[in-house]
């Protein structure tokens, strides 16, 4: 969600656009995106393209708007491109498919998501208008279909009675733990609403896993794959980034 990530920084982008006026921009090429970055006393923006495949196999690009300076949700963290790629090579599997990203922020893995067909529906803090502004606007730039929404983990509003996710989505959603118990109820309710439904997140791996395994354990969940993100990316990708990052597909464990 659009929170403050206290215990760890950003990772640096390789290269960095100059400073520029506002009227003025200049693209910076790396090995995954390019970046179109402005800045002023107050904010800097960057707008990063990311790759996805090629030609040959129907591959694409998205254009994500990154804050550099504030520390919430306006960055596309190393947990989302790794979802992103994961959900990539899966595509087969999400075509078609009702998808909720939690915590969506930059929402890259729901726009990949959509961009291969999946239904998607972006959701973050309903408290952080400006976050939510900026998903409608991602949406937008990317000419993509996707419902925005906000959606606090753990509060019953109206919107989160209106979603039946075959999939659920959460990248880096494992960084605070005081929210961890609304998270898995808000997850456990969403995936009883639909038979067979998955949440696929993928996380660091911190301090906190013997509480997830715990509130696993109380919501009646169980992990049914679980690897190092880090395999998933091609080396060009994963030379850019750093972290202990695993990817788990979690379910409802029908058994207790």
């Amino acid at each position: 969600m659009a929170t403050p990530r206290d215990k760890y920084k950003k990772p640096k982008l390789e290269h960095q656009s100059e400073q520029i006026d506002d009227n003025e921009a200049q693209s910076v090429e790396t090995d995954d995106r390019i970046s179109l970055e402005s800045s002023s006393d107050e904010e800097m923006t960057t707008v990063s393209q990311h790759y996805f495949g090629s030609i040959e196999d129907d591959g694409f690009s998205i254009r994500i708007i990154e804050n550099m300076k504030e520390e919430y949700g306006l960055f596309v963290w190393p947990s989302s491109i790794i979802l992103a790629e994961y959900i990539w090579q899966q595509k087969s599997r999400f075509s078609g498919s009702n998808v909720v990203e939690l915590g969506a922020g930059t929402s890259l893995p729901g726009l990949v998501a959509a961009k291969v067909g999946a239904h998607v529906t972006l959701t973050d803090d309903s408290n952080r208008s400006e976050v939510l502004d900026s998903m409608r606007k991602l949406c937008n730039i990317n000419d993509l279909n996707c419902r925005v929404l906000g959606l606090t983990w753990g509060v019953w509003d109206p919107p989160v009675f209106s979603l039946y996710p075959n999939i659920i989505l959460g990248a880096d959603v494992f960084y605070d733990t005081a929210a961890f118990d609304d998270l898995f109820a808000t997850v456990t309710y969403l995936l009883q609403r639909c038979p067979d439904s998955v949440f696929i997140t993928t996380y660091h791996n911190r301090s906190g896993h013997h509480l997830i395994e715990f509130l696993m354990e109380k919501w009646c969940l169980k992990c049914t794959k679980l690897v190092d993100g880090f395999s998933l990316l091609p080396s060009h990708k994963a030379s850019n980034l750093s972290g202990n990052i695993q990817l788990a597909e979690i379910v409802f464990d029908t058994s207790k």
